[in-house]
């Protein structure tokens, strides 16, 4: 996100096996949201779990997740695919009704 840079390493399954965020790599407040934050995020999740090989699914928006990918290419873990799955709206929320004022001439 625009706040935050989150990892999720998961099986083929979809089962969640390592997660990291750059909280929990000591960066505070702001420096959350910076590419270097989400570099070292990355780096730290990579190495904790010792991937080879990975398929990749960006979601949000924000500095850190290029430079999350980056950091992944450069690492060499192979990459089989990078797909980006951000939500994205249709349509949108139904907007409120028009308001109405009401005049009272005397």
């Amino acid at each position: 996100s625009f706040n935050n840079t989150i990892i999720t390493v998961t099986d083929p399954q979809g089962r969640v096996v390592f997660w990291s965020s750059a909280g929990t790599c000591g960066s505070k407040s702001s420096r959350k949201a910076s590419p270097y934050a989400g570099q070292r995020t990355t780096v730290d999740a990579i190495r904790t779990v010792g991937l080879q090989r990975a398929e990749v699914m960006v979601k949000g928006a924000g500095s850190g997740r290029d430079a999350a990918l980056r950091a992944i290419a450069k690492s060499g873990v192979r990459l089989s695919c990078i797909r980006d799955v951000t939500p994205m709206p249709h349509n949108g929320c139904r907007p409120p009704k028009k308001r109405r004022l009401y005049f009272t001439v005397e």
